[in-house]
């Protein structure tokens, strides 16, 4: 019998927080459901948090999934609007965390690249990739969930090579964590004590 993997992807928003999980079987890919929630009536940062909070805990309840793709917040230039967004992103992923679910985290570049081969792709080229990949017809109200999605399939495909926040413990990843100075030595000769 072929392993079979849930894969919840989010796409983080403090007005829209797209959802989407698909189920890896073998090679195989299949929609499972995809929706958003929506956070634009609610008056604070905390009240959406909290929503943000309980609603992902309800989706991991009902679908159980073995593991979070979550596409990391694009670095703007506005810093109010990036520390609620990272915010959003961090409740998300505090949810994932208190069910022990494995979290990874994909730039909406590399989300782009693999799902279209464009990393500079729209949302509409995405989903458009995405509805031909997933064989499902409904275009969704928000591009948000079709985002998140994206990030699952990216996920699927990409099998965490970007960042695994709850996996660090493989020899590579120790050894990516050792300090190289030779390159800091090599452009700062007058900065280093000739012992």
């Amino acid at each position: 019998m072929e392993n079979e993997k849930i894969i919840l992807g989010i796409d983080p928003g403090t007005m829209v927080m797209g959802y989407g999980l698909i189920k890896e079987v073998g090679k195989k890919m299949e929609l499972m459901q995809m929706g958003v929630i929506n956070l634009k009536k609610l008056e604070n940062q905390a009240l959406k948090l909290k929503k943000i909070f309980e609603r992902v805990l309800e989706i991991i309840n009902e679908y159980h999934p073995d593991e979070l793709a979550i596409e990391a917040p694009f670095f703007g230039k506005n810093v109010q609007s990036m520390l609620k967004l990272g915010r959003a992103q961090g409740v998300a992923m505090a949810a994932a965390l208190y069910r022990d679910i494995p979290i990874f985290e994909y730039s909406p570049k590399t989300i782009k690249q693999t799902i279209t081969g464009n990393g500079n792709a729209t949302k509409e080229q995405v989903a458009k990739m995405l509805q031909l990949m997933l064989k499902f017809d409904e275009n969704p109200d928000f591009f948000d969930a079709t985002d998140a999605v994206g990030a699952a399939v990216c996920h699927a495909i990409d099998k965490g090579k970007d960042v695994n926040y709850t996996k660090h413990t493989t020899e590579k990843a120790k050894a990516s964590r050792k300090p190289d100075w030779s390159k800091f030595i090599a452009e700062n000769p007058d900065r280093v004590k000739k012992g």
